[in-house]
């Protein structure tokens, strides 16, 4: 009966659909160039043994029996995703990615499609995807799922790790005749059918698409059928080059990407949790790369690994909060803003208000003399701390305004109270719409 009744959803949510039309990528992305912070969730198996989540199969660090029964402790028992999205949303972050299923094949949704799942081999004993979803919409958050396109458990995806007869967890009525590639693409297909039928996310972050072509994935195929099935969705890069923004991992990167993206980054040097690895990152480094990735145009998507049995670790849990306190306290410079200055005009990351009438100065360090700002032609109404409310006074020196050639602006240095422990912001409102000197500096041949 469950079984009919999942077809039965799955034929209205695709013949209902149909109809949809596909908007463009500007207005499907535009929350998302907006959004700023999201939170990502690695959470699996791999969290009770604290073992690297998938590669240790990969690498031969483990047994693939004795990873499968990492499962027997995997019990959700305090999971309260009412109490996650709480959090996610306090802290000031507009989107949550969590996996539904890593490398190893494992599903944390109730899947009709193989019996590796958290329903059927867990304690858990339950979709834990679902209440997720309903509390993320509960408190505004847009919904994201991760979901790896490979399956290192499947029988008909080859792996190079020893693996045990696997099909017994995965059905295949009446495929047995099918070429076993057509039957994988066939069962991961129908995969993404049961999440977008059930969950409807606003966003897929797809992983693992470097083991085949776009050809073999059938990603422009996968591309248009999520388009179909939700005209607002969008697509992580990792869709060989069918994706909607760019997904630098780790590496903050140094130029600033073209177009959206965001960066994913862990809290330590593990994505799910790993108590063993101690080796956190202050939140001094997570607050400055935050303000780094917002000054380039990008998100930043903060890791967290939740314990087997659903709590977030004291540890990831400070480090949202403080993150979060420093967003409250500085929410002008990080909501309603964009990519800031060229570099030379500021030696720090900017942000610029969307009518480009301010300008947020982030200071990492402590200011010696004076603040020192280039090549605004602008007459500047107010500088201020944001925090304090602090007024600082300003004074233009050198150049050449008769010939458009701005001098520097020297800004007063804040009070010792007024700085802020990890970023000083700084708020420059000018009289209008930006204007920049972009000019290489020449001869003025006319002095006033």
């Amino acid at each position: 009966m469950k079984h009919w009744k999942v077809l039965l959803a799955l034929f209205v949510f695709v013949f209902s659909s149909s109809w949809a039309q596909t908007n463009t990528k500007n207005d499907r992305l535009e929350w998302f160039e907006d959004a700023k912070l999201g939170v990502f969730i690695h959470w699996g198996y791999y969290g009770v043994n604290g073992i690297t989540e998938s590669w240790s199969l990969y690498h031969k660090r483990i047994t693939y029996e004795d990873y499968m029964k990492q499962g027997d402790e995997f019990t959700a028992a305090n999971y309260n995703p009412k109490s996650w999205a709480d959090l996610f949303k306090k802290i000031g972050a507009q989107y949550v990615v969590m996996t539904t299923k890593h490398h190893d094949g494992v599903a944390l949704w109730d899947t009709e499609l193989s019996h590796l799942n958290v329903v059927d081999k867990t304690p858990a004993k339950r979709d834990l995807v679902a209440p997720y979803v309903d509390a993320l919409r509960d408190n505004g958050l847009k919904v994201g799922l991760y979901y790896s396109l490979c399956d290192w458990s499947h029988p008909d995806y080859d792996v190079v790790f020893p693996r045990p007869n696997t099909k017994k967890d995965y059905p295949q009525r009446g495929q047995k005749k099918m070429d076993a590639w057509k039957r994988f693409v066939l069962f991961y297909q129908g995969q993404m059918r049961e999440l977008s039928s059930q969950f409807n996310p606003d966003l897929y972050w797809f992983d693992g698409d470097w083991e085949k072509s776009a050809e073999q994935w059938r990603s422009r195929a996968l591309k248009d059928s999520l388009l179909k099935w939700n005209p607002n969705v969008i697509v992580n890069s990792r869709l060989n080059q069918y994706g909607d923004y760019k997904t630098p991992e780790q590496g903050i990167p140094v130029v600033r990407p073209d177009g959206p993206w965001e960066f994913c980054m862990t809290m330590n040097d593990n994505w799910g949790y790993f108590p063993s690895d101690t080796n956190y990152k202050p939140t001094s480094q997570i607050i400055r790369t935050f303000v780094e990735v917002i000054s380039n145009g990008g998100n930043l998507l903060l890791n967290i690994g939740p314990k087997p049995d659903g709590t977030i670790a004291s540890e990831q849990r400070e480090r949202l909060e403080s993150l979060g306190e420093w967003i409250k306290k500085h929410k002008l410079a990080v909501y309603g803003t964009t990519a800031g200055l060229p570099y030379g005009h500021f030696y720090g990351p900017t942000l610029l208000s969307k009518d480009h009438k301010k300008i947020y100065l982030c200071l990492f360090e402590d200011p010696k003399n004076y603040i020192q700002l280039k090549g605004i032609q602008n007459k500047v109404k107010s500088i201020k701390v944001l925090g304090t409310n602090e007024e600082l006074s300003s004074e233009r020196n050198g150049g050449a305004a008769w010939n458009n050639i701005p001098g520097i602006l020297r800004i007063s240095i804040p009070k010792s109270e007024s700085l802020d422990q990890y970023v000083t912001v700084i708020e420059v409102s000018l009289e209008d719409e930006l204007i920049l000197y972009r000019g290489h500096g020449n001869a003025v041949e006319l002095n006033n």
